[in-house]
């Protein structure tokens, strides 16, 4: 092919080649890859600076290694090329002549379709699609502030539901967005967060070994597919949050390890550039290229399939050198520190360009140590997400719940603790797929007692939850009590549901979602410590915490008083400090009859009494039930509807 006609069909501009190489590209989808032509033919593009020679090969040419080779760019890395023969649906790789004799087929690094695995060659396609959910897209900044009501419910879409009819067949983006958008809406959740369906070859992965940034795993349909399944979800006003994995990616011969007979994507020496937990590669932050791929990677999905947000996964392992690796299995920064200097400036840029491109978007971390300000703006020293997972309140709490009730005494402190850091970030409350995997057991399983004790406190586990600041995430079973551990090759349990235990778990979840929406104090100052104020946190001879929830600072109006009673033994006629008279409604009583409890409560509301408690001037009487929470609210003009009461 002449130099001329080349550079006349390229899709890489001059500016294109410079950003790329300045780790700046925000949009490599629209030019690396493989793009189909008006006309026929498609255009072929990718890095691999070290190769001797690179072709196209695929069902366009049979694979023929000699057929389409490919041009360099000049000094960029890039090799590009037309092939007039390619088509719509035709399987590709690239083949790569490296140095020192080495010759390997690799998938497209930019591929946006691939074959379903274990075949691994990646699918020429196009991405169009005309969108329908304009009037959410017009609307969902509202949906994603701080001061916004945002309940996650966390999706592994290969196991939620599956076909029993046909063997358990996985069903189809199509098939699952119906259903799922019907079931989220009935429960009150306002996102569903897929974990991750960007092409992975093990399927037992549950997508966190990625080979395919750009491409959504084939397992369940098209790209389009996965558009319209967004699109119906959007339309349903349900947001999609997507897990992003830019922390490793694995060896697969065809993904990016050893792209061009180098380590291209990651480091050469193995303190660097090997994770010792997942036996996978860690990306070189520190390669210009690698930066624009990864930040092209999560703008796309952004971009092109109109996400919502973005939770990053595995944040702890970026940002530390060491971290799970032993004295001399790690190489310090620069300045000698433990430190990812180049990890850390990645996350700053991933964040300023996904909230400057799109500010009604979100990123979430899943950060599991005490790196400051991982919420707060990169201008005041952030990392700039707009919320993180507390890790340390899951961990806590599933601590303390899975103990004997009679032994909670003992460990007040750690139900109590959270409150230390409860606002030095924007957290999200997660009680995520990593706490039921791996012989943890499921939520209900992990809860002491019989029977009725242990619906109870999973009751009290989900009420707790949506009472406490932070925005609420709950991994799928666990919003009607599945009893087994979770299982990716097999659906949920769905029969369970027949039975009134678990129904009244998912009447409860239910129940706390909308209430969590409709009553402000539950939710605008989710991450402001003027929205919590303790009444009484040191009962821990009963197992007893008292606190309330306000909607703006000092306001009483609305407030909401939450009492929770951590032992089986009823409490009558316990007295805790209010900050205003009058009628207090029982908004919310997780031993209601209807969720499975045994009915003690106080009647629906109680009487605030001028009888100082607690260093407040008024003062309720209230019954607490077993294993139970209740939520009462303080007189105002408008109240939603009673939830349990």
């Amino acid at each position: 092919m002449k130099r001329q006609e080349l550079e006349r069909i390229s899709l890489l501009g001059e500016q294109d080649l410079y950003l790329f190489n300045e780790g700046s590209h925000l949009r490599l989808w629209e030019h690396l890859g493989a793009h189909l032509m008006e006309g026929g033919g498609a255009v072929f593009a990718v890095w691999a600076p070290s190769a001797q020679r690179v072709s196209a090969i695929g069902d366009f040419n049979g694979w023929d290694r000699e057929a389409d080779p490919l041009t360099p760019r000049g000094s960029s890395g890039i090799w590009e090329g037309v092939v007039r023969r390619a088509s719509m649906g035709d399987v590709y790789k690239f083949h790569i002549a490296g140095p020192n004799g080495y010759r390997v087929d690799k998938a497209d690094p930019l591929a946006v379709r691939a074959e379903v695995p274990p075949k691994t060659g990646s699918v020429l396609w196009d991405l169009g699609y005309e969108w329908g959910d304009a009037e959410w897209m017009a609307g969902r900044g509202g949906r994603h502030g701080t001061g916004a009501a945002i309940s996650v419910y966390e999706v592994h879409l290969g196991s939620w539901r599956r076909d029993p009819a046909d063997h358990g067949r996985l069903l189809s983006y199509r098939e699952l967005a119906p259903m799922l958008a019907e079931y989220t809406a009935s429960l009150g959740y306002t996102h569903v967060e897929l974990l991750p369906i960007m092409e992975h070859p093990f399927y037992g992965s549950w997508g966190y070994q990625t080979t395919g940034y750009f491409a959504a795993t084939s397992r369940y349909g098209s790209p389009q597919d996965l558009m319209w399944f967004v699109d119906h979800l959007h339309q349903r006003g349900i947001g999609v949050i997507l897990d992003w994995v830019p922390s490793h990616f694995p060896s697969d011969e065809h993904g990016l390890a050893f792209f061009d007979g180098t380590h291209l994507y990651e480091h050469a020496d193995a303190r660097e550039g090997f994770h010792p937990d997942w036996n996978s590669f860690i990306f070189n932050y520190g390669r210009h290229e690698v930066r624009s791929f990864l930040l092209s990677s999560a703008m796309f999905w952004l971009d092109r399939y109109h996400i919502d947000g973005l939770r990053v996964d595995a944040v702890a392992s970026m940002l530390y050198r060491d971290y799970s690796r032993k004295a001399g299995e790690w190489i310090p920064n620069k300045f000698g520190g433990r430190e990812n200097l180049e990890a850390i400036d990645l996350l700053r840029r991933l964040n300023e360009d996904v909230y400057g491109s799109f500010p009604d978007a979100l990123t979430v971390a899943e950060e599991s140590t005490a790196w400051p300000m991982v919420s707060r703006p990169t201008y005041v020293g952030g990392l700039g997400f707009g919320f993180k997972w507390d890790m340390g309140w899951m961990h806590d709490t599933l601590e303390y719940l899975s103990r004997e009730p009679v032994h909670r005494r003992w460990h007040h402190d750690e139900i109590t603790f959270r409150a230390v850091y409860a606002f030095d970030e924007n957290f999200m409350l997660p009680l995520s797929h990593d706490e039921v995997v791996h012989g943890k057991g499921s939520l209900l399983g992990r809860m002491p007692g019989d029977e009725w004790q242990r619906f109870a406190n999973l009751r009290l586990l989900l009420g707790y939850m949506a009472a406490s600041p932070g925005k609420k995430l709950l991994f799928m079973g666990g919003e009607f009590g599945q009893e087994r551990e979770w299982n990716h090759d097999t659906s949920l349990d769905w029969h369970l549901l027949d039975s009134p235990l678990h129904a009244g778990v998912s009447r409860w979840a239910a129940d706390l979602n909308r209430l969590y929406q409709a009553v402000p104090a539950l939710h605008m100052l989710d991450n402001d410590p003027a929205g919590f104020e303790w009444v009484d946190l040191h009962d821990a001879e009963n197992s007893v915490l008292a606190y309330l929830r306000r909607s703006a600072p000092g306001l009483d109006d609305g407030a909401v008083l939450v009492a929770v009673n951590f032992t089986p033994i009823p409490r009558e006629g316990y007295r805790l400090g209010v900050p205003c008279g009058g009628t207090w409604r029982e908004l919310a009583n997780s031993d209601a009859g209807e969720y499975g409890g045994s009915g003690v409560g106080n009647l629906g509301a109680v009487e605030a009494l001028q009888e100082p408690s607690h260093g407040r001037p008024w003062s309720v009487c209230l019954t607490l039930p077993p294993l139970g929470i209740v939520m009462l609210e303080a007189p105002r003009a408008e109240s939603p509807s009673t939830a349990g009461a």
